[in-house]
Parts: C-alpha cells; sequence; structure tokens
C-alpha cells in the first residue's frame, strides 16, 4: 500500500509545489520523488516553457503556469499526485494554490547556499546568464511563501526526496 495514501486517510491525491532558484536540484528531487513515490506525476514547468520558446521568459509565465496547472489538474483526476517544480514568485504560488483547489497543497523551497548553487552539478553546465540570474534570484531573497525551507546542498537527492515524504506523511497525519 503507499504509504502517502495510507497516512493521508486515502481521501484526495495531493500536490508538492517544489520551488528554488535555478540549479537548487528541482528536477532531479523531482525525479527522485516520482521514483521514490510511483504514484507521482512531474510536471516540470520549465518543459512546457519548450512549447513557445520563442515567447520571451517574462511573458511566457502566466502562460506556463496556466499550462501547468491544468496538466497537473488532469493528473490529479486520474488518481495520480503530482510534484510542480519552478522558481516561483509570491503571486505564482497562490495562482497555483487556487487552480489545484480543493487539492491539499505542500510548498517546498530547495535553497543550498548562493555558492553552491552557482556550481556545475549533476549533468548540468551552466551558462554565464545561468549564473548571473541565479545571483539575482539570492539577492532578491524569494518570498517566503514555503511550508519546508531546506537547505540541500549536502544531502543527496534521495535524502531530499525522502525527508519531504517523510515530512508530508508527518503533516498529513497531524491534520488526521
Amino acid at each position: 500500500m503507499n504509504i502517502i495514501r495510507y497516512v493521508a486517510g486515502g481521501k484526495m491525491n495531493f500536490v508538492i509545489l517544489l520551488n528554488g532558484p535555478i540549479n537548487a536540484g528541482k528536477s532531479t528531487v523531482s525525479k527522485e520523488l516520482c521514483r521514490l513515490h510511483p504514484c507521482m506525476a512531474h510536471v516540470e514547468v520549465d518543459d512546457l516553457r519548450g512549447f513557445i520558446d520563442w515567447m520571451p521568459l517574462f511573458e511566457s509565465i502566466p502562460l506556463n503556469l496556466k499550462n501547468a496547472a491544468a496538466v497537473g489538474r488532469n493528473f490529479l483526476e486520474y488518481g495520480l499526485d503530482i510534484v510542480i517544480s519552478y522558481p516561483l514568485r509570491l503571486d505564482d504560488y497562490k495562482y497555483l494554490v487556487d487552480s489545484l483547489n480543493p487539492y491539499p497543497v505542500y510548498s517546498v523551497t530547495l535553497m543550498p547556499p548562493l555558492s553552491v548553487a552557482q556550481t556545475n552539478r549533476g549533468g548540468r553546465e551552466l551558462e554565464p546568464d545561468e549564473v548571473e540570474r541565479i545571483a539575482v534570484m539570492y539577492q532578491e531573497s524569494p518570498p517566503r511563501f514555503e511550508t519546508i525551507l531546506i537547505d540541500n546542498s549536502e544531502m543527496t537527492p534521495t535524502e531530499t526526496a525522502s525527508l519531504i515524504l517523510n515530512w508530508i506523511c508527518d503533516s498529513a497525519a497531524n491534520k488526521k
């Protein structure tokens, strides 16, 4: 039996909003969440942006999030839990929570130190403009809407995903 479904009482699927700056490990941790929790789908907002990559990034964000919410709802209605990964602003977060209502949303922010986020991690080679955007994201100090903030710089993706899933189990059990 799926442990999260058991702890949550089997009542409703749930959503993880996985937030964090560029190169914080969101995609890798999302894949690991899906591996550890097989009834989960990963909605990668950057992949949805690929359909309209000719559109300037800041113009495309509202459409990317609308598509992420629509795809996420399809998975939820099919009986799957979802993780949506993207560097979220407060308005983005509010939009997704509203769009995915009534499904419970667990908000997680991955926040390794700036020096870690600006290094090549895993198989990713950062472009100079990405390194600059990472610095800007840290300077802007991300909005504090997460319910758990994780410095994953000393953790493997498996450890990070396990921490998130255990936290959701504990949170669901405490709501009973």
